[in-house]
């Protein structure tokens, strides 16, 4: 689905998604993770428009197949994006997968074959380059009414792209969509039957998934060019749907993880647990992001926590002051939050409330403000050019100015319903809706 700064300072680097080491450069130009090349929401060589409507600095717009919530990546001339496509093929009833007994289920598993879907659009012209079906199956489960199959949003280095059906399976392919591997790994059951949202994350020569879900939750890490498991560390947490974030810290790489028990830090080579820390609330959503050698956690269904962790911590430190700050109000639950400059950006649950917090001591620089006009969001907020977007679930987007008070820009309408996280790259703006994939860019 899913869905979601400039942090590169003191002792600890957080690490771009990137397979090889000189095509960093190359990613801050570009967007290859669902929240950019710095993985925070920031977009630091972006100047995308302030201003745009249905007829307005649309540079063009995608009609769109099936139904998704992933963000769409860019990479040089390419927009890529997933989506599940219902098809009018019914399973017989010997073929649909058997539900698990042991889990108890909100949502019904379809009879239909879905077909699950990778796109590739030209991102000049916004014509389809090429379209793979990854698989066509029954899905297991159902999914939340505002969720999808095909809300885990895919991940490039330039070279190969990498995308995560989760129970229907993880793919490689080249950027002319030729299918490089595929795995199986296995059944996803999540709480209550929302569905699923795994999106990969690329470091060097891993490549990082979150199996969090109500029984045999998992951290895996693959070979990314074969496939092949290098390691699997379990998990003792349920559903989550957020993103693992990898640092550098003291010559040292983390994965990070939120969770519903805990948040965790993993030694990056071997999957070892090095540290965890309690609070959060259920339906562990945000993912972490992360500015020197401290990262900053938060989740917010029914209730609200903001922290922040020194990445030198060890063992379970829910109970002692190791924790550098806590903050209980105005929490996200869908969105992840923004971290740019000293700052973070983020709505309360998924209301239009804002809330800006200083990193360095947890306190508000701005408390919940209502943002007139808006009623609810799944995107993440996003920044680039000293402004701040975020999308809401109307398809209208508020723009702010990057400061420590409210200070609206501007705000433009489009006729689509979003959920999806924006993407920015040079002077372009990509917006999913429910209908179309849009790059705005000015006239």
């Amino acid at each position: 689905m899913k869905l979601i700064a400039a942090f590169l300072f003191c002792a600890c680097i957080v690490t771009p998604p990137a397979h090889a080491e000189d095509s960093t450069l190359e990613q801050l130009h570009d967007w290859p993770h669902w929240r950019g090349p710095e993985a925070n929401g920031a977009a630091p060589k972006a100047d995308p428009p302030v201003n745009w409507d249905q007829n307005k600095n649309i540079k063009w717009k995608a009609p769109l197949m099936g139904r998704g919530s992933s963000t769409p990546i860019v990479w040089g001339d390419r927009v890529f994006l997933t989506t599940a496509i219902k098809t009018d093929r019914v399973a017989d009833a010997a073929d649909l997968p058997k539900p698990d007994p042991r889990f108890e289920k909100k949502t019904a598993a379809p009879n239909n074959y879905y077909q699950f879907v990778v796109l590739c659009f030209d991102r000049k012209t916004g014509e389809l380059r090429w379209k793979r079906t990854a698989t066509e199956q029954v899905p297991h489960e159902g999914h939340h009414p505002t969720h999808s199959y095909a809300a885990g949003s895919p991940t490039t280095d330039g070279k190969y792209l990498y995308v995560s059906f989760g129970s229907r399976g993880t793919y490689c392919y080249d950027l002319d969509g030729n299918l490089q591997w595929q795995r199986d790994l296995g059944r996803l059951n999540t709480r209550l039957g929302w569905g699923e949202a795994v999106t990969p994350v690329l470091h060097g020569d891993s490549l990082l998934l979150n199996w969090d879900q109500e029984a045999d939750s998992a951290l895996i890490c693959l070979d990314p060019k074969t496939g092949k498991s290098k390691w699997k560390t379990d998990r003792d947490d349920k559903t989550s749907w957020n993103t693992p974030l990898v640092v550098d810290h003291k010559g040292k790489k983390q994965i990070i993880v939120n969770g519903t028990k805990r948040i965790r830090g993993y030694d990056f080579e071997t999957g070892k647990e090095l540290w965890q820390c309690g609070g959060m609330t259920v339906n562990a959503i945000p993912s972490i992001v992360a500015a020197g050698d401290v990262v900053y956690c938060m989740s917010g269904y029914n209730g609200a926590m903001a922290c922040a962790i020194p990445l030198d911590a060890t063992g379970d430190i829910t109970d002692s002051d190791k924790a550098l700050w806590r903050h209980d109000q105005g929490t996200p639950y869908v969105p992840s939050p923004l971290l740019v400059g000293d700052r973070l950006w983020f709505t309360k649950a998924n209301e239009a409330f804002l809330t800006v917090l200083d990193i360095k001591t947890g306190k508000p620089v701005i408390d919940r403000e209502r943002l007139p006009g808006m009623s609810s969001f799944y995107a993440s907020p996003v920044a680039a050019a000293g402004r701040i977007y975020l999308v809401g679930r109307d398809g209208t987007t508020l723009v702010l100015k990057q400061a420590d008070k409210l200070e609206i820009l501007t705000k433009n309408a489009l006729d689509d319903p979003m959920d999806a996280s924006p993407a920015v790259v040079g002077k372009q703006l990509f917006l999913r809706g429910e209908k179309f994939l849009y790059c705005i860019e000015a006239d």
